[in-house]
């Protein structure tokens, strides 16, 4: 099964929103993490069912996930 890199963002109005890089245009939203997860597996299985027989969706290869802090340089 291909893994692909989603992100996860709070919208300013409520709930969230979610893109695939690997999959350009690919997104969607939800008001809970819960619903967007169903709703984002559903526009990954729709852009990917976009692609035309023999067309290889992208995959994605060699990712690492880095959390970094940065430090806050504001004046105290």
């Amino acid at each position: 099964m291909p893994m692909y890199t989603v992100l996860v963002y709070e919208a300013e109005e409520g709930g969230y929103w979610a893109e695939v890089p690997e999959l350009p245009g690919c997104g969607s939203q939800g008001e809970t993490l819960d619903e967007l997860e169903h709703n984002v597996l559903e526009a990954i299985e729709a852009c990917l069912g976009a692609y035309e027989d023999g067309e290889t969706p992208p995959v994605r290869r060699n990712v690492r996930r880095w959390d970094l802090s940065v430090p806050d340089k504001t004046p105290a």
